[in-house]
């Protein structure tokens, strides 16, 4: 396939072998890949490329989370099609990376058909199933813990301040309820 007709992606991933493994197999499907493990790397390659497409996790090492750089990607492009995958699923992280500019969020693991089948989305379904099951206190908790990781920015030192906890006490429960 002719490299300008390709279609373009950008993976913002800080784990190799997965962006690696990702990267391939879109690469089977047509699309040419640029792979950023950080939200510097990923400003630098927006300065040289427009994607039409994005992958980004929610959970980056270092200096930003990936609703950081899902905001960054769609002020430099409203139409890029941006999913994130991520294996701290929460609703409060899900709404606020629609806001930000994602068209769908996705709980690891997510293969390559999700991704894509997700890109494709335009609207949301009105027919999704809706159920009558209540949240439990667990759940409840997770939310919470999650909305205000949001609002720090995903600074767990912040977040444990504001809900009252150990800096070690909520790393233990973010290292135990991966979803």
């Amino acid at each position: 396939m002719d490299t300008d007709t390709q279609r373009l992606l950008m993976i913002v991933e800080d784990d190799e072998a997965f962006a690696r493994t990702l990267a391939r197999s879109f690469e089977r499907r047509g699309y040419k890949v640029l792979h950023a493990e950080s939200m510097v790397q990923m400003s630098e390659l927006l300065n040289e490329h427009t994607p039409d497409y994005a992958v980004v996790d929610l959970k980056l090492k270092g200096e930003a989370s990936g609703l950081a750089c899902v905001r960054h990607l769609h002020a430099h492009s409203s139409t890029m099609r941006i999913v994130v995958l991520t294996g701290f699923a929460s609703i409060a992280t899900a709404v606020e990376a629609v806001k930000l500019g994602a068209v769908h969020y996705l709980a690891k693991p997510s293969n390559t058909d999700d991704i894509e089948a997700a890109f494709g989305l335009m609207e949301g379904n009105a027919d999704v199933e809706l159920t009558n099951r209540s949240s439990s206190i667990k759940t409840l908790e997770w939310e919470r813990i999650h909305e205000v990781l949001a609002e720090t920015g995903f600074n767990i030192s912040e977040a444990a301040r504001r809900l009252g906890m150990h800096r070690r006490t909520l790393s233990r429960k973010l290292d135990k309820r991966r979803v």
